[in-house]
Formats: structure tokens, sequence, C-alpha cells
């Protein structure tokens, strides 16, 4: 079923509790959004629920198996992460960053292949970025950056989808449609998705739940129908907000 779960999940980092004693269900076919204010812990979070970073107690599981009991290979082909900052310091083009996402499903005694180089180059198209595969990544433009990192990601295939702050360094046009067609094939291929993200409005376009982040291990998490109001979003982020009804969807402003 490809369903993630965190059960009694705390996790710390220094002085900072990210959540304490966590117990959420992420199933198949659900985009959840994970908001709170900087520095409380929501990319740590994030890299937790990836099997990249130990937590402080409780466990992360998929599909009832603990993270820590999947091998990694076996674990980069079911959740996939996008950072929020890509490392630069390795030279590559467009394609072999792009293929990189393919790596979990090569054989040791091969590299990529037709296939993936076809599956790699669709991505491109989609992303706005075909013509440009072998450009240097430091020629790029950081929205440029940000769609060869999402074009990794999709090409790796995985059922569970971990996005820090997706949006980033993207133009308007690519935050609403491009994310929005992205979201929409893991849902339809009932993948689990979870974004850490910064603007509310896209959090609320794009999810059906929300992780609310309110510091020192608090935590909220349900429905975005039950949980988006303006007292929980005002408490969460320290300043008056208030909600506006729109054709499809609502969306906050602050005072």
């Amino acid at each position: 079923m490809n369903s993630l779960y965190t059960d009694q999940l705390t996790v710390r980092i220094g002085d900072t509790t990210a959540c304490r004693e966590l117990s959420a269900t992420f199933h198949p076919g659900q985009v959840w959004s994970l908001l709170g204010c900087n520095g409380v812990g929501k990319s740590t979070l994030l890299r937790t629920l990836a099997g990249l970073r130990a937590p402080t107690s409780g466990r992360v599981l998929l599909d009832k198996l603990s993270l820590d009991s999947i091998p990694r290979r076996q674990r980069a082909q079911k959740i996939g992460i996008l950072f929020q900052e890509q490392d630069p310091a390795f030279p590559a083009t467009v394609l072999e960053t792009v293929l990189t996402g393919r790596h979990p499903w090569l054989s040791p005694f091969r590299g990529e292949g037709e296939i993936d180089i076809e599956m790699a180059q669709q991505e491109l198209s989609r992303m706005g970025l075909k013509g440009m595969e072998n450009r240097a990544l430091s020629t790029l433009s950081g929205g440029e950056r940000r769609r060869v990192d999402l074009a990794a990601l999709v090409v790796q295939k995985t059922r569970v989808a971990l996005l820090d702050e997706p949006a980033n360094h993207l133009d308007l046009h690519y935050q609403v449609d491009l994310m929005g067609q992205l979201v929409g094939d893991w849902q339809e291929n009932e993948g689990v998705v979870i974004m850490v993200m910064h603007d509310i409005n896209l959090a609320m376009r794009f999810s059906d739940h929300l992780l609310l982040l309110f510091g020192g291990g608090e935590a909220l998490h349900g429905r975005s129908a039950d949980l988006a109001t303006e007292e929980n979003l005002s408490r969460l982020y320290g300043h008056p907000l208030r909600r506006y009804p729109a054709s499809r969807h609502s969306f906050f402003l602050p005072e």
C-alpha cells in the first residue's frame, strides 16, 4: 500500500524539538503540507521521514517496516526527497543530474540505458528545459536548477515524494501549473506527497492534509478542511491571518 507511518516520533535538533511523540499515517493518494515558522524543524522532520536522519525516539515505518530495516537501495526505490538547496560541489550536466534519479533502479554492472535517457528527456521537456541537456548546472538560473531537481525526483519513480520548499525559485507559471501537474500525477498513481511549504496559499491549493508544527514539539495533523482555520494559522505564525473564500480554494492574508 506504500503508507508511511510515524509511531510516537520525537525529532530534535539542538535545542529545537520539531515534534514530540507524533503518531500519524500518510496514506496513498494523500497530499500533505508541512507548515510552521522558520527554524521550527520542518526540514529536519522531512529528512527523518526519508530515513536520512535518526529520530530522537519513536519510529518511521513504510508498509509496517521500520525505515532503518530497509536496505538503502530499496528505500531509494520507495522514497524520494527534494532538498531545499542542492550541493553544487560536483560538476555535472543537466541530463547527468536528472539521470541520478534512475540510479536506485540500475544494476551495479550497467549504466543508464535508452529507456532511462528517454524518461529523463521527457521530464526535461515537461519542465521547459528541452535542448538544455548538455548545459552545465553552474550556468543555470535558480528556477532552472529547481526544475532539473524536480525532474530527477520524478524519474526516480518512488511512491513517496518528500519535497522541501518545492516552489523555491519557480516563476508563478511553474508554481501553479507545473506543481499542479506533478502533484496530480503522484495522486493518480496512489503516491504519498509530503511538502514543506512556505506559501500558505500554495499549500491550500495542493494539499488535502496539513501537519502544523507550532514549536516546542507541539504538532497538529489532519484534513486541510479541518485544520486551516484563522485561529490555527494565526497561532502557527504568530500573526493574525484572515480567511477569504475564492472560487475553488480559500486563501489567507495577514491583517
